[in-house]
């Protein structure tokens, strides 16, 4: 690239930075929120970047390369896409308002087209990398797609967080030559400047992993001053000097720097820039590579030649780049004055009526940007699969079974459906075999770019690795487990392939992944994971292994559908219908089961439990009405007043239950029916769907100033308004709300304590879940009443 061609994209950045600061100062100086609170941006952080940004954008990508953009650089990103002409003016002023910019980049909120959202700083990182896996993956198993590269913008300090060197050194990212990392190397964190470089440990862990390490520390004043006499010296110095003090030059001009600069310097180094003025040496002495166009396309371009590992880029930066307040120790959250950015607009030679503008279009950076959007332009993507997912595998349960063997079952049995089966891919952390994916792996086997050859034989598990394995294994990461399945669940997007994703994990470690697992039904990822075993019911386990909140997690996470059934054919029909929603050919044929567009989270048991109570409520109801009432989320099990006609005059209540603990409830309502009260139960399939259609109710009455009605759902599984006694292998008030919305009494039985080794009854007794405590709740919601 020619200096002409630098010295556009030179005049790009200045306009990229005013514009990214000016985004921040509107929002806190021209739009009053009026509730004392304060709007806040990062105008030091954003201008690290622009320099490594408008390289990207205005140099380098192709239509078909997919960036995450470190959380507080989002102003920058918005500030190019405006540029692009890809985002209304509009907006501009609009940064962390109501229908506005998003904080940070959001692929569900934000205006503009955002490849990966960011926000939790080092998820955004490692989302690309896993992008990555995925279109490895679909170029194996559909044809490749248009050449990709993806690339993730991130700070330095979010190289602090584990989650990053969990994903870097997990296998099933390694060879991935299509992967480029970015780190914005500006030696501060939000609270300080950072004592000491660490870029020598980080560069050893990289490199360890099979990474392609480059590092971009000086620009071009000071490579050229270090081929001079004496420059050796000079570059020594400002390697040894101590990043705290060289991170002050940048406050300073005139002689103080000079004298900050030579504070501790070796003998010799004052004759060597004295000849350099004080006007000059500024300058010279913080010229670092990161804010230098030429050095960072160099880079990039290395990294494109390496196409056998990922790589990663260290871009030395100053936090506050081309801004007042750079280098300053307090700047991450610091704003420029109103006089600041006065100053700022005149210097880009722009007024209050022209500082919105963008580039003139007959301009030499006008006609790049012009060239740009076109490059950059890209088609709309098929969200849907456009394949029919059966209503039910129809899967065989003629003797008590596990809620996670006829996962296991139902997943085979879609794997020799001609249309589904090809789109399967399941994955886990080293869990596969104990969460019963053995048999999906013996028919599809597990994913490797290469063919492996296998050196042992095992009758029950056929481990063959090729690129036509549907499997993908990895370490034990939970974290690396919840951003892979939200990236397989974006190949729609990302790699132009709709995908079935599945994956398997042990309940209690849902906990353990849950940033990642947020993040990818943030972003609008579909997949489905089943957490398996769950509850005290894994009770040798200890109490360290036994989950009791993630129901609660499940029911509360915006963008998933939590379900727990506990009979084969229920978890037969939510999970076909959950693959169904994801493949995009699921209409809602009720309002009770309204259109669902995310992750699905089965709680699945290892508990065998006898099916014949669901094959009584089967022949009472019928499958077409049963089926609609477990997907609306229950259906009665047990009608007492059917079951026991001479109670039709009882006293009557209602065991409401989810998964496992359903024999016990049912013994309980036998023992009750002793006593002369009659006990309907309820087997509540899916605590999501039942809650969503109680609060929708709701809320259209409070927006109406209307009397709510009573949703179908809840119409139909809990018919009489009666005491209700609910029964769950976790934390009680998960189902604590079925007495409100059914206006009955209510006692809540569950897990509200860490548990211990022992016995299913064991446990069951500790927590109050066996048939005799629950009898005593049923007479102590009688007594409420």
């Amino acid at each position: 690239m020619d200096q002409r061609d630098l010295d556009v994209l030179d005049e790009i950045q200045r306009r990229v930075l005013w514009l990214a600061t000016r985004i921040v100062d509107a929002a806190n100086h021209d739009r009053g929120a009026g509730d004392g609170v304060k709007v806040g941006g990062h105008q030091a952080s954003s201008a690290s970047l622009v320099t490594a940004m408008t390289a990207l954008w205005f140099a380098h990508l192709n239509a078909e390369d997919r960036v995450a953009v470190k959380p507080h650089a989002s102003p920058v990103f918005h500030a190019i896409q405006y540029l692009l002409g890809n985002l209304d003016r509009s907006y501009l002023p609009r940064l962390r308002a109501r229908g506005g910019l998003q904080s940070y980049p959001s692929r569900t909120k934000d205006p503009d087209e955002v490849d990966f959202s960011t926000g939790s700083v080092g998820l955004g990182a490692a989302a690309p990398l896993f992008a990555a896996v995925t279109r490895r993956y679909v170029d194996a198993h559909f044809g490749a797609r248009p050449h990709s590269r993806f690339v993730a913008l991130i700070g330095d300090a979010e190289l602090d967080e584990g989650n990053i060197w969990e994903a870097v050194a997990d296998p099933a990212t390694t060879g991935l030559g299509n992967v480029m990392w970015v780190v914005d190397f500006n030696r501060q964190s939000l609270d300080r400047v950072v004592p000491g470089v660490r870029i020598d440990q980080w560069r050893g862990q990289f490199e360890a992993a099979g990474w392609h390490v480059v590092e971009v520390k000086y620009g071009r004043r000071l490579a050229e001053a270090y081929d001079r006499p004496g420059g050796a010296a000079l570059r020594n110095w400002i390697d040894a000097m101590p990043n705290e003090q060289y991170q002050s030059l940048f406050g300073l001009t005139g002689p103080a720097l000079r004298k900050q600069f030579l504070d501790g310097a070796p003998e010799g180094i004052a004759a060597l820039i004295a000849d350099v003025s004080d006007a000059d040496l500024g300058p010279l002495v913080t010229d670092l590579g990161g804010h230098d166009l030429a050095a960072l396309l160099d880079a990039y371009a290395q990294c494109d030649a390496v196409t056998d590992r990922p790589s990663v880029v260290f871009a030395y930066t100053v936090k506050g780049w081309g801004l007042p307040i750079a280098g300053n120790p307090r700047n991450h959250s610091a704003l420029l004055t109103s006089e600041q950015v006065d100053a700022l607009r005149a210097a880009q030679g722009l007024t209050r009526d022209t500082e919105w503008d963008r580039l003139d279009p007959a301009s030499p950076a006008g006609i790049r940007a012009g060239q740009r959007r076109e490059a950059l332009s890209r088609a709309p993507r098929e969200r849907a699969l456009g394949v029919t997912v059966p209503q039910a595998t129809n899967v065989r349960a003629n003797k008590p079974i596990s809620t996670q063997e006829v996962f296991g079952r139902v997943l085979v049995d879609l794997a020799r459906d001609p249309q589904v089966g090809r789109y399967l891919v399941t994955t886990a952390p080293d869990v596969a075999t104990s969460t019963n994916l053995a048999g999906f792996i013996n028919k599809t086997g597990v994913f490797a770019p290469t063919a492996q050859r296998s050196w042992s034989e095992d009758r029950m598990l056929r481990w063959t690795e090729s690129p036509e394995g549907q499997h993908i294994e990895l370490g034990i990461s939970e974290m690396n487990l919840f951003l892979l399945l939200g990236q397989l669940g974006l190949a729609w997007d990302l790699s132009g392939q709709p995908l079935l994703p599945v994956g398997t994990v042990y309940d209690p470690f849902v906990l353990r992944g849950l940033d990642a697992f947020l993040y990818g039904t943030y972003s609008g990822a579909r997949f489905v994971v089943a957490g398996t075993p769950s509850g005290v019911t894994l009770a040798p386990e200890g109490g360290a292994h036994q989950s009791t909140i993630t129901a609660s997690v499940g029911l509360e996470l915006p963008g998933v559908t939590f379900v727990e059934p506990a009979y084969a054919a229920s978890l037969d029909w939510l999970l076909c219908d959950a693959f169904g929603h994801m493949a995009g050919t699921v209409r809602p044929t009720t309002t009770a089961v309204p259109a669902e567009d995310g992750a699905y989270y089965f709680r699945l048991s290892t508990r065998p439990v006898d099916q014949a109570p669901f094959e009584a409520a089967r022949a009472r109801l019928g499958d077409a009405v049963l089926r609609r009432q477990v997907l609306a989320g229950a259906y009665r099990l047990v009608d007492a007043h059917q079951a026991y006609p001479h109670l039709a005059d009882a006293p009557t209540v209602q065991l409401a239950a989810s998964g496992a603990v359903l024999p016990e409830v049912l013994a309980a309502a036998a023992e009750l029916a002793d006593e002369g009260v009659a006990a309907h139960v309820v087997d509540v399939t899916s605590l999501d769907r039942l809650y969503r259609a109680w609060q929708r109710t709701l809320r259209q009455g409070v927006r109406t100033a209307t009397v709510p009605s009573v949703p179908g759902a809840l119409r139909s599984a809990f018919a009489d308004r009666v005491p209700v006694v609910t029964v769950h292998d976790a934390a009680s008030h998960a189902m604590a709300w079925l007495g409100s919305a059914v206006g009955a009494s209510a006692v809540p039985l569950g897990v509200d304590e860490f548990g211990q080794s022992g016995s299913v009854h064991d446990l069951y007794d500790l927590h109050d879940l066996l048939p005799g405590s629950i009898v005593n709740a049923a007479l102590a919601a009688l007594s409420l009443r």
